[in-house]
């Protein structure tokens, strides 16, 4: 592998988990899903940046997630500073992949588990969101929220029992 190929096969496997981490953190809270994509886009050059400072010991997973949470929190910062009303943008050609009605119901059902997760604690939800949508296993997401695998474990479990109780009530 050369070196201008490790960063392209680097990306390729880490951007999948870069953009389910932004959809699932920021949602629909940022007018749309093209917001949480740019972030993820940010989080991808931010990891090319960071990768030769990377400690060895923690795992890519987790090193990602960190870097994932931070253009987060950025992007939540710059959006909360600004005052301007989103205006919806004209897109350069019709996207045929997506209905409008398909589209309508994704976005409302993205807006309801943003609403549900919110009746989580902080933790519990980061854990539910590593676990359950990014797909991380619990070594993984115990590094990335600096906790064991066995309390990750049982935080997802306490979690997800608090929300079927929410969705079943």
């Amino acid at each position: 592998m050369t070196t201008q190929e490790a960063p392209e096969k680097l990306l390729a496997a880490a951007r999948p988990l870069v953009v389910r981490y932004c959809r699932a953190r920021l949602g629909t809270r940022h007018s749309t899903w093209d917001s949480a994509d740019d972030v993820a886009q940010d989080v991808c050059l931010a990891l090319l940046e960071a990768l030769p400072r990377r400690p060895l010991e923690r795992p890519f997973p987790s090193f990602v997630c960190g870097i994932a949470r931070h253009e987060v929190a950025s992007a939540r910062k710059a959006a909360a500073r600004q005052c301007d009303e989103p205006v919806a943008e004209l897109p350069d050609e019709v996207d045929s992949s997506m209905d409008p009605e398909l589209h309508a119901l994704r976005r409302e059902l993205g807006e309801r588990m943003a609403k549900l997760l919110q009746v989580l604690p902080e933790k519990q939800r980061e854990i539910v969101v590593l676990r359950v949508v990014v797909g991380l296993s619990a070594d993984e997401t115990a590094a990335a929220v600096g906790s064991t695998p066995g309390a990750v474990r049982v935080a997802q479990h306490r979690a997800l029992c608090q929300l079927r109780k929410v969705v079943t009530s």
